[in-house]
C-alpha cells in the first residue's frame, strides 16, 4: 500500500469524520482487506461532467456524507463566484429513493445554508425531470438531485444543474470541478444546523405546488386530447415505478390526461432502496418488467410503461402480432416518438417549419431519416442529455429567444431509454415520455392498430434499422487501466476490417478529426466538443462506436445498421441486418479480448 492511500486512510481516522466511518475503515485494516482498502483511497471520487456516482461506502472513492458535503462545498464556491444576485437565486435540491438518498440531499442544503445559499428542498423523493423543472420554475441558480439512476442498489450519486435546467456544461462543469477538487479537507467545508437553517429562511421545503405546476405544463405537451377521451375506456396501461420515484407524478400526469384504466404493479409501487423484487431496477432489463407484465396478461394491457427510479428513463412492453409482450428498445421507443410527435403536428399543420430533433451520436439514425421526411432538421450530440439541453439553451439564447428561437426544438434522446418532448425540462424525462407513450397508445387503438404494428410500418417506409450495445465491465483501478488501454490501442492502431468488411473512416472525437484507417490520413474534422468516442463506418453503412462509460466501470460498444425491404420480407430484412451485427459484435470482442490478454 502506497504512501498516499495511507495518508488519506490516516486523514479519516481522525474526529473530522463519525465513529460509524472510522469503524467501517478499522474493520477493513483489522482483516488486512488491501485490496478493498486500496480501491476505497487510491483516488478521490471522481466529480466529473456528469457530477458523481459510486458505491456508498467509506473512503474518498465512495459516495458518502463527507464526499457530498465536500462536492457541495466546491459548487458553493463556484456560486459566489459569480457574484451576490447569483447565489440570491438558490439552489434546488431533489433526491431518488435510494439508500442514504434523503441524509445526501439534506447534507447538500446544510452545506449551501452554511455558505448563505437559500436551497429549495423537495421533502420526499421525486424525479429527475421535476429537478430540472423546479430549477426554471424557481429560477434558482442550480440544481442538484441525488441519484444513481438505474444502477444497483449499492449506488447513489450526486448530479448539477445550471440555471437553463440542463446538468452542467462548459464553462460552468470545468470550473465547478475545479472548485470541487480545491476541496481537499472537512475543515473547508462550511455547514449549517438544519434547525437554524430553516429558522433563517436558507432550507425552505417545497410542496405539491411545483409539482402542480410541472402537471400543468406538461399536459400542454399533449397532441391528441380527443383521442385519449375516445379511447379512455378502452386503452389498458400497467405502469411500475421499480420502487422509485415515478409512482409520485406518471399516475399523476395520466389521470390528469384523461387515462382511466391504469393498473400499478402493486410489489412494486412504493419505494424500496433494496429494490427487493428486482436484480436490477433497470428498465431496459426484461428482468425488471416480469412483475409489470405478468400484471399485464391478467389485465390484457394496451401498454406496460416502466420507469428507473429517478424516473429519467422509461422503458415499455407491448404485444406483438402473436399477442406475446415484448420488449422494445430505446431506440425503438424514441423513433415512435419521434414520428408520432412529427406525423401529428404535420396532420394538424401545426409543425414548425425551424422544428429539430436532437439525438446523440450513438442513437439510431432512424429518427434522421423520420426527421428528413417531415422536412425536420435533426442533429447529433455526444453522449448525455446535457448536450441536448445545451443545444436548446443555445437556439434560445444564443441565436434567438425563448419566444422566437432559431429552431424549435420538438423531440428527441437517448439510446439508452432518455427521450424529451418539449422543453419545460431541460433533462431526459420519463413522466411526460409515458405519457405520450400512453396518447400514442390511444392513437392506435383508435386506428384499430397497436404499437407494434406502428413500428412495423415505420420500418417498412424508412427501412429497418437495428442497433445492438455491449458493454464490458472492468472494475476498480486495474479495470481503469484496462479501459484506457482498450481506448489507446484502437486509436494508435485501428482496424481495417471488422469482420470481413473494410472500415472507410474512423471518427475519433478526442482528436477531433475523421481519418482514413488504411492511409491514416486526415480526410475531415468533428465539430463538437473532444471527447474520448471513437466511431468507425464500415463499407456496408454499419457504424460501431466505442466509448468508456462516464458513470460506471464499462467500455461501451454501439452497433448501428439497416436494411430495406426491396421486395423481401420485413423478416427476412430484419434477420439479415441483425445476424450481420451479430457478427461484428464477435469479431470486436475478438479484436479486444487479444488486447486485453497481450
Amino acid at each position: 500500500m502506497d504512501s498516499a492511500v495511507r495518508e488519506r486512510i490516516n486523514e479519516w481516522l481522525t474526529d473530522d469524520y463519525d465513529a460509524n466511518t472510522r469503524k467501517e475503515i478499522e474493520q477493513l485494516l483489522a482483516s488486512n482487506n488491501e485490496k478493498e482498502l486500496i480501491d476505497r483511497f487510491y483516488q478521490d471520487l471522481d466529480f466529473g461532467t456528469g457530477g458523481m456516482r459510486s458505491i456508498i461506502g467509506a473512503g474518498t472513492n465512495r459516495i458518502n456524507i463527507y464526499t457530498i458535503a465536500k462536492a457541495t462545498q466546491g459548487l458553493a464556491n463556484y456560486i459566489l463566484k459569480q457574484g451576490a444576485q447569483t447565489a440570491k437565486k438558490g439552489v434546488a435540491i431533489a433526491h431518488d429513493s435510494r439508500h442514504m438518498s434523503p441524509e445526501f440531499a439534506l447534507v447538500a442544503a446544510q452545506v449551501l445554508a452554511g455558505n448563505g445559499i437559500k436551497a429549495y428542498l423537495f421533502k420526499e423523493l421525486r424525479p429527475t425531470p421535476l429537478l430540472s423543472f423546479s430549477v426554471r420554475h424557481l429560477r434558482t441558480t442550480a440544481g442538484i438531485v441525488v441519484t444513481a439512476s438505474h444502477n444497483p442498489k449499492e449506488y447513489n450519486g450526486y448530479k448539477v444543474y445550471w440555471e437553463d435546467g440542463g446538468q452542467v456544461v462548459a464553462p460552468h462543469d470545468v470550473n465547478i470541478i475545479k472548485e470541487v477538487r480545491q476541496i481537499t479537507s472537512m475543515q473547508q467545508v462550511k455547514k449549517c444546523d438544519k434547525k437554524q437553517a430553516v429558522a433563517d429562511g436558507l432550507i425552505v421545503y417545497l410542496d405539491e405546488t411545483v409539482d402542480n405546476a410541472y402537471l400543468d405544463k406538461s399536459v400542454t405537451l399533449s397532441i391528441n386530447r380527443t383521442v385519449i377521451r375516445d379511447t379512455a375506456d378502452t386503452v389498458r396501461i400497467v405502469y411500475t415505478p421499480i420502487h422509485g420515484t415515478g409512482i409520485t407524478l406518471v399516475p399523476a400526469i395520466l389521470e390528469k390526461l384523461g387515462f382511466r384504466n391504469v393498473h400499478i404493479v402493486e410489489k412494486q409501487r412504493n419505494p424500496d432502496a433494496n429494490f427487493s423484487t428486482v436484480v436490477s431496477p433497470n428498465p431496459e432489463e426484461g428482468a425488471a418488467l416480469e412483475l409489470a407484465i405478468a400484471d399485464a396478461k391478467k389485465f390484457d394491457a394496451d401498454l406496460v410503461l416502466a420507469t428507473d427510479p429517478d424516473a429519467d428513463r422509461l422503458g415499455i412492453a407491448v404485444k406483438d402480432n402473436a399477442g406475446s409482450y415484448i420488449l422494445l428498445n430505446g431506440n425503438q421507443i424514441g423513433s415512435l416518438l419521434v414520428y408520432y410527435v412529427l406525423s401529428q403536428l404535420k396532420e394538424k399543420n401545426i409543425l414548425p417549419k425551424n422544428g429539430i430533433v436532437i439525438k446523440t451520436i450513438v442513437t439510431t439514425e432512424l429518427q434522421r431519416a423520420i426527421a428528413s421526411h417531415f422536412n425536420i432538421e435533426c442533429i447529433d450530440v455526444l453522449t448525455g442529455f446535457k448536450f441536448i439541453a445545451e443545444k436548446i439553451r443555445q437556439y434560445e439564447t444564443d441565436f434567438g429567444t425563448p419566444e422566437n428561437p432559431q429552431y424549435q426544438f420538438l423531440a428527441g434522446g437517448e439510446e439508452s431509454y432518455g427521450y424529451l418532448v418539449g422543453t419545460f425540462a431541460r433533462d431526459k424525462d420519463a413522466v411526460v415520455s409515458a405519457a405520450f407513450m400512453a396518447e400514442i397508445a390511444a392513437f392506435a387503438k383508435s386506428k384499430s392498430t397497436t404499437i407494434y404494428e406502428l413500428l412495423q410500418d415505420i420500418y417498412r417506409q424508412f427501412g429497418f434499422y437495428d442497433e445492438l450495445l455491449k458493454s464490458l465491465v472492468y472494475k476498480g483501478k486495474e479495470g481503469s487501466e484496462t479501459i484506457e488501454k482498450i481506448m489507446r490501442e484502437f486509436r494508435e492502431n485501428p482496424p481495417k476490417k471488422i469482420g470481413d468488411t473494410p472500415v472507410v473512416s474512423l471518427c475519433d472525437y478526442q482528436r477531433h478529426i475523421v481519418i482514413n484507417p488504411i492511409t491514416n490520413e486526415s480526410i475531415g474534422t468533428i465539430d463538437l466538443p473532444r471527447s474520448n468516442v471513437l466511431a468507425f463506418h464500415l463499407e456496408d453503412e454499419t457504424r460501431i462506436t466505442i466509448r468508456p462509460s462516464g458513470t460506471e466501470p464499462k467500455i461501451k460498444i454501439y452497433f448501428g445498421g439497416m436494411g430495406k425491404a426491396q421486395g423481401n420480407s420485413l423478416e427476412t430484412t430484419r434477420q439479415e441486418v441483425q445476424n450481420r451485427l451479430g457478427n461484428y459484435l464477435d469479431s470486436m470482442l475478438e479484436q479486444i479480448n487479444t488486447l486485453v490478454n497481450e
